[in-house]
């Protein structure tokens, strides 16, 4: 944007907000990245609309100074946690050096801004015993629950347990996702699954043949509940798979359409309830406990922390490194030695 033709009404503060949003477009944002900027912009606008005594949408760019910046952290930082702080705070960084690129502000004032340190977890894993619990109840018909089918939620368990995919990228894979491995000839046995991560980034994770047994089960179940979702010409010999299109999703709720997110936590919080496991996980986690168990495992069988980074789809070693220290072997052999798929075995 050219400051030059800007017009008095431009210098608001939401208009550069606006230009901003054009600008991170180009780099493909998730929705929920989207989001957060909304939130964390609005947030902060808030507190600048109080200080300042102006309308938020009257709110101009000259109202970011360091002051000003450092009062409404303060008092953003009061009713809110360090993870939310930290983002806000990242957002608004961002922000300030754009609006800095632009002349719109004489400096980026957000180094006067203090961004509180992120605490060092390690992720919640479920114990053995409880996985196994888990697996076991999955195998028995739910009698009491709402619209159940037990193959699917098994099928989508065992694949968060044993790919460590999060929630959205369960939801999004495609039935064409999932494909035999290359070194696995046509036997089908072992397939690789294209999972479509954070920030539109691509990965492969494995299936080892217990895992594609139960999701070939699921589809299987998958073909008599919903008859009119697959395809009108198949082969008499066509195995499960060959029955839906390749952009068919892997997984659907009870309508047969995509599963949603809200029906696939309640499935995994139900599954939780049966196996009696439910005070096992992480408070606020349901899905996202599968990819921790996953990876705690995985670091538990001396993966490296540069394969596991692979697996997990993480850009920084240090989100991974909370996990492992461990010294090198393959993705494709990792994945093998995932001790979960012995539990498998013994069911």
């Amino acid at each position: 944007m050219d400051q030059d033709s800007v017009r008095d009404d431009q210098r608001l503060l939401d208009a550069w907000f606006d230009e901003f949003l054009l600008h991170r477009s180009t780099a493909k944002p998730s929705p929920n990245t989207l989001k957060a900027y909304r939130q964390d912009y609005a947030g902060i606008c808030e507190f600048l609309a109080h200080q300042t005594g102006t309308a938020v949408s009257e709110l101009s760019v000259d109202v970011i100074t360091k002051p000003a910046m450092q009062q409404a952290f303060a008092t953003f930082a009061a009713t809110h946690e360090v993870a939310s702080i930290r983002r806000c705070w990242s957002t608004w960084n961002t922000l300030c050096d754009f609006l800095f690129s632009l002349d719109a502000i004489v400096a980026n004032p957000m180094s006067a801004v203090l961004r509180p340190k992120a605490p060092r977890r390690i992720p919640k894993a479920l114990p053995s015993d409880a996985v196994a619990r888990l697996i076991a109840t999955l195998q028995e018909d739910d009698t009491d629950g709402v619209r159940p089918w037990g193959e699917r939620d098994l099928a989508i368990i065992l694949t968060a347990l044993l790919t460590g995919m999060r929630s959205s990228e369960l939801i999004a894979v495609n039935i064409g996702d999932v494909r035999s491995a290359a070194d696995d000839g046509s036997t089908g046995a072992t397939k690789v699954i294209l999972v479509r991560g954070k920030g539109s980034k691509e990965r492969v994770a494995t299936a080892e043949p217990a895992l594609v047994a139960a999701l070939t089960g699921y589809l299987e179940s998958r073909i008599d509940r919903f008859p009119a979702t697959t395809k009108r010409r198949v082969s008499q010999v066509a195995t499960a798979w060959q029955y839906f299109r390749s952009t068919d999703p892997l997984f659907v709720g009870a309508d047969g359409s995509r599963i949603t997110r809200g029906t696939l936590q309640y499935r995994v919080l139900r599954a939780y309830q049966r196996a009696g496991i439910n005070g096992e996980r992480a408070k606020g986690a349901l899905t996202h406990q599968f990819r921790h168990t996953f990876a705690t495992n995985m670091a538990d069988e001396n993966v490296s922390i540069f394969t596991l980074m692979r697996m997990l789809g993480h850009e920084s070693m240090n989100t991974t490194q909370v996990y492992t220290e461990g010294a090198g072997a393959g993705v494709r052999e990792a994945a093998a030695r995932n001790p979960l798929y012995r539990l498998l075995d013994d069911h």
